[in-house]
């Protein structure tokens, strides 16, 4: 059994060598569909919508999706490419700033318990009635 690829027709007609010079073009390997990153775009309008980002990146990828259908897969990219960028912003500044508060807390937290162990031992100084003369 041949599992060559490609498989040829044995029924096809052979071509006929009438003596006209033929071209073959040989194209490089089809580059993948261009990405449109809809879902996330999604993801971001629901819940990380920071300043309208996720808003800006939906309407990227509905932009990119629409060229993609249409055939434009260089316009497609350029717009997969900014509605990817506009995801990333969306999900670093609604991601920071709530880690930012947790890492402050965290530290004030500690610097509090420091200074209270620093002040506890002020206070449990006992005096004599001879320090006071």
């Amino acid at each position: 059994m041949d599992t060559s690829y490609p498989r040829e027709d044995p029924r096809a007609p052979t071509p006929k060598d009438d003596g006209t010079a033929h071209t073959a073009l040989t194209l490089g390997t089809p580059l993948p569909p261009p990405r449109d990153h809809l879902i996330w775009s999604v993801f971001s309008t629901l819940y990380l919508n920071l300043c309208c980002l996720g808003f800006l990146a939906l309407a990227y990828s509905i932009k990119a999706r629409d060229q993609k259908v249409t055939g434009d897969l260089e316009a497609a990219r350029r717009l997969g490419s900014k509605a990817k960028c506009y995801n990333i912003l969306a999900t670093v500044w609604a991601l920071v700033p709530p880690l930012l508060l947790l890492v402050l807390a965290v530290t004030g937290a500690l610097h509090l318990s420091r200074l209270a162990q620093g002040s506890a031992a002020f206070f449990s100084t006992k005096f004599d009635d001879s320090d006071y003369d």
